[in-house]
């Protein structure tokens, strides 16, 4: 295991960040559902567009168009993204992360996966929506900043693609909350597919902040874990200052757990001998 994200972990230097690979662990649907759940409210007949690009924010912005509004939609997520507590509760992936005690968690994920397995594990948090729940924070009470938005805050979800597109400003109060957080700590990146452009725009933008600063060298090191290596994302994500971690010989339904459990050993054995 790397020493210095462990040792990160340890001091309570490192920053989570949980993208939709850590929800689908439980069985919380993919975008594709959603994509087929919203061609089939509108009456889209999904195969004229076989082998076209057709992506679940462009088709949320046509549901806005058509609707006038993303509040039904929004509700149909809620209710379909929620997670009975049974199957948080056996979710080891959820209670890792619990113990591993981050101070700072981001996700991009709507649903309240995250803030229930806190509540089941008796844990303290101070969830974070907008610029006004900043002033929330509590010195040592771990933060769950929903980066992407909340199913409480209909006007917080970013889900169609005007959304995402102003998002990649860079410039709402959470992303400036998140400079200022990212800044002097180590970052992990789980739950992510690198094709993500909103990811890897914030990550380019992190780097380039660095780069700009004349200090990169004193830049801590960061990481994203990945299901499946690619010699072409990780020269790309390298040189933009991550480390990418995988679980070799691991079959990928699996990878995440795994990562995470070697981790928390990791963290557990440096406390007993520290």
């Amino acid at each position: 295991m790397h020493e210095d994200l462990v040792a990160a972990i340890r001091k309570r230097q490192a920053i989570l960040f949980a993208g939709a690979g850590v929800s689908m662990t439980v069985g919380l649907p993919s975008w594709s559902t959603l994509i087929e759940h919203i061609a089939d409210e509108l009456k889209i007949d999904l195969s004229e567009f076989r082998g076209a690009e057709l992506n679940h924010l462009t088709l949320a912005e046509y549901y806005r168009i058509k609707q006038g509004s993303i509040g039904p939609l929004r509700s149909w997520m809620d209710r379909n993204w929620s997670i009975p507590e049974e199957a948080l509760q056996c979710s080891r992936v959820h209670e890792i992360i619990c113990k591993l005690d981050f101070p700072i968690i981001y996700t991009t994920n709507f649903d309240r996966n995250l803030e229930t397995s806190f509540e089941l594990q008796g844990k303290e948090y101070v969830k974070i929506v907008n610029a006004k729940d900043i002033a929330r924070i509590r010195s040592g009470i771990p933060q769950i900043v929903k980066y992407h938005g909340d199913f409480d805050d209909d006007g917080s979800i970013v889900i169609a693609e005007t959304d995402y597109l102003e998002r990649l400003s860079f410039e709402s109060p959470l992303d400036i909350k998140f400079r200022s957080d990212a800044l002097g700590k180590t970052i992990l990146f789980i739950g992510y597919s690198m094709r993500d452009l909103n990811i890897r725009f914030l990550l380019h933008r992190l780097w380039k902040t660095w780069a700009d600063s004349g200090y990169e060298r004193d830049r801590p090191q960061s990481y994203v874990f990945v299901l499946r290596p690619n010699p072409v994302e990780q020269a790309v994500l390298e040189q933009w200052g991550l480390q990418v971690l995988t679980e070799k010989d691991c079959p990928p339904e699996q990878a995440l757990e795994r990562f995470l459990a070697k981790l928390s050993e990791a963290v557990e054995r440096g406390e007993d001998s520290g």
